[in-house]
């Protein structure tokens, strides 16, 4: 008997140390969501903007069949979502950040369009690509670099279904005076576990983004006007410059 239990604890014990990804100490990261609701967050125009957003907690968020173009809530918690329609307004983070290492997870719709702001100005996009082939993939598609590059190779899944991006970002530099010295740089963007960018610069703010000038701080900004989506398992830790 003191043997099964002994192996029962050990399961248990080895079951609640894999809620991180291999390698990833719990230490190392700030998780950027709670789970529970919008603390430290906000709505891209302030309080004015409150009124269009759909930005809700949920235990999950599925498609319907019927319309797949959607994604609709479940009980309970752990999931950001922006309404069904995913026609609200963008969420930025209240902390402020430069160069950083990010894991999100996400899933769009059928059809959806989002997007992942570094610094509020620096896109990755998030879109539904699934199915389409690497000849054909533009800076546009999931993955993509706004304005400046196209994935290396679509790893997108099916509408509905959980994808991740692992991102190393390298904020610009300046002098002290204020002038850009060198431009924001993705060190490596990996989706679904496969690297689809490395060492892309990045020569200005993206379109739609907050706009203003470049800065070494900014929030990370989710795009909710394009089209439903949800995320979970935001963190986001600081990165050492280099």
């Amino acid at each position: 008997m003191r043997r099964v239990i002994g192996l029962l604890a050990v399961a248990i014990l080895a079951s609640s140390l894999v809620t991180l990804p291999a390698g990833e100490k719990k230490s190392d990261s700030q998780a950027l969501f709670n789970g529970k609701d919008l603390a430290g967050w906000k709505f891209r125009g302030g309080a004015k903007s409150a009124a269009k957003a759909k930005w809700s907690v949920a235990g999950g968020a599925f498609l319907d069949p019927e319309l797949a173009g959607r994604l609709f809530a479940s009980p309970g918690a752990g999931v950001l979502l922006n309404g069904d329609d995913g026609r609200g307004v963008d969420l930025l983070t209240d902390v402020q950040h430069g160069d950083c290492d990010l894991h999100i997870e996400f899933k769009v719709a059928r059809g959806s369009n989002s997007g992942v702001y570094f610094q509020g100005q620096y896109e990755v996009q998030i879109l539904d690509s699934f199915g389409k082939a690497d000849k054909d993939l533009k800076y546009g598609d999931c993955g993509g670099i706004y304005n400046t590059a196209a994935p290396k190779t679509n790893v997108s899944r099916m509408p509905g279904e959980w994808q991740t991006f692992d991102v190393i970002f390298r904020a610009p530099r300046f002098d002290d005076k204020g002038k850009k010295t060198s431009l924001a740089r993705f060190v490596k963007v990996v989706h679904n576990g496969v690297v689809i960018h490395e060492n892309i610069e990045v020569k200005g703010p993206t379109t739609a983004a907050l706009g203003g000038p470049e800065r070494p701080l900014g929030p990370l900004m989710l795009q909710g006007d394009h089209g439903p989506v949800a995320f979970r398992n935001l963190r986001l830790k600081s990165a050492p410059g280099k």
